[in-house]
């Protein structure tokens, strides 16, 4: 009964204000059109900032820490929002150009560059360390409680938390992986919970979370290359046998054209890019459907404040349920990567037959 209450009125809530913020950006001096665009590629985008709320046409942010390393004036170190004013010790965030949303500095030659080191603390970065923070503090509450209750039946966290261990133990690593699984379990582990905080980090709309942190393809390209190396280092003779002999494929597929060695050789690099892709493609396609759904409010509100109300009911409906979906897709989506991760760790260390 009082969750129901909670979404009642949550859903009054966006109802009532969203028209609401039409009708006074249509009294400002200036009426903006809204570009659901732009709207959108800025929720899902990383920045040097974290912008919480625009009011009154007066952005409000947290101010993110920039490291940055120029050949020319080596190491500056300051926060964000002195980029308000435009300028800062020659750099500057780009509004166009190939580096548009990132920070440059303007070259002897008048031109605009990169840093030669950016080492800022962005919106992702500072989510994911948060992330980090909430699983460090989750499992080492657990293990001291295990080293508190020797040979006791969990309790509190431990019993929340020993179900999805024992989870990825004995539904994922242990049939994929064969009796040599317990060497993979840290990285399972890691992967497992990292993607599955983060999926989960993103659907609340609240700083510090809301990043698209596994939605963003730097992110899921470094765990995908973790997977691949950890794969390859894995990997014994009868593995590499079977990429570049196959047993039981004809000869004319090898020779005089390898074309089975080439195939499978292709294989071992669109393994983790599918891994990659898939994970980037999941989380962002989600993000992008619901704040989309929500944009249909403003971009009907643009042309009467009467159908922005009625659209509003239809909008609110379907976004609150793509949440949701997006909630199951959360942890379908660290399942499958960690399934995928741990099915090549055994392809790779599999015993010859």
């Amino acid at each position: 009964m009082i969750h129901r209450k909670i979404w009642v009125k949550i859903l009054l809530t966006a109802f009532l204000l969203s028209p609401s913020l039409l009708i006074k950006a249509e009294h400002g001096s200036e009426k903006e059109s809204f570009n659901p665009g732009t709207f959108i590629l800025d929720h899902i985008g990383d920045a040097y900032d974290w912008h919480i709320l625009t009011y009154n046409g007066h952005h409000v942010s947290v101010p993110l820490p920039v490291i940055l390393y120029s050949e020319q004036s080596g190491f500056h170190v300051f926060f964000s929002s002195k980029f308000h004013h435009g300028n800062h010790d020659g750099f500057t965030i780009a509004t166009d150009g190939e580096h548009k949303g990132k920070i440059v500095e303007q070259a002897a030659d008048g031109s605009f560059v990169r840093p030669a080191l950016d080492l800022s603390i962005t919106k992702n970065v500072f989510a994911m360390l948060v992330s980090i923070a909430i699983i460090l503090g989750v499992f080492l509450s657990v293990a001291k409680a295990y080293k508190r209750r020797v040979n006791k039946a969990p309790s509190g966290l431990q019993s929340w938390m020993e179900p999805v261990i024992l989870f990825v133990r004995d539904d994922i690593a242990r049939p994929a992986i064969g009796h040599k699984y317990e060497r993979y379990m840290p990285y399972l582990l890691t992967v497992f919970f990292f993607i599955l905080v983060n999926n989960l980090m993103g659907l609340i709309p609240f700083f510090p979370f809301g990043a698209n942190v596994t939605g963003n393809i730097a992110i899921t390209m470094v765990l995908a290359a973790l997977t691949f190396i950890i794969t390859t280092f894995s990997s014994n003779k009868t593995y590499w046998i079977h990429i570049f002999n196959a047993p039981g494929v004809p000869v004319w597929l090898k020779i005089p054209l390898p074309l089975m060695p080439l195939v499978e050789v292709m294989g071992v690099f669109i393994k983790p890019l599918v891994l990659m892709i898939r994970l980037f493609a999941n989380v962002t396609g989600g993000h992008i459907v619901v704040i989309g759904l929500f944009s249909l409010i403003f971009l009907f509100g643009q042309m009467s404040v009467g159908l922005g109300y009625g659209v509003s009911v239809v909008s609110i409906f379907f976004t609150v349920f793509m949440t949701f979906l997006e909630l199951l897709v959360a942890f379908i989506q660290a399942y499958v990567f960690t399934l995928l991760s741990a099915l090549y760790f055994g392809m790779a260390s599999e015993e010859h037959h």
